[in-house]
């Protein structure tokens, strides 16, 4: 992150992937996936954050430098900024369920940062953004084509 310009950056999202208590099924493919977005030059990984909330709530913050074998993502770790902190993990873990683990991912949309940084440039700043979760998505396609097929 130390060679660019805060001018230059582009929009920044997080997600958090919950992974139930017995349900995680760890294969490596998400880590493929990740590393093929930033390859291509779609996203800059700004820091990743392993969260395993307790059965009595507590949690445990885990940045990528605690672990000893990162197999594909040890590419990453020496560029991550760590920006999270303890404040911030509190609020994140929130959400999560009691014997859970937690996935924190922080990147930056290199593809939008050309149009950010010119939208800056401009004069304009950001005064909202959002996801639609695809679940939503889903609903309102299958919704759709429900009411097509009454109408028929």
């Amino acid at each position: 992150m130390t060679d660019v310009t805060l001018n230059d950056l582009g929009p920044v999202d997080y997600l958090i992937v919950e992974f139930p208590a017995g349900a995680s099924n760890f294969t490596g493919e998400m880590a493929e996936e990740l590393l093929s977005l930033v390859d291509a030059g779609t996203i800059r990984i700004i820091d990743i954050l392993i969260l395993t909330k307790n059965d009595d709530g507590g949690v445990d913050a885990m940045e990528l430098s605690d672990f000893a074998d990162l197999g594909p993502l040890q590419a990453l770790e020496g560029e991550l900024a760590e920006l999270l902190a303890a404040d911030d993990v509190e609020h994140l873990a929130a959400a999560m369920d009691p014997g859970s683990t937690a996935g924190v991912l922080i990147w930056e949309n290199l593809w939008a940062a050309p149009f950010a940084a010119a939208a800056r440039r401009s004069g304009g700043q950001l005064i909202a953004n959002g996801r639609i979760p695809i679940q939503a998505i889903i609903a309102s396609i299958e919704a759709d084509d429900s009411t097509t097929d009454e109408g028929d």
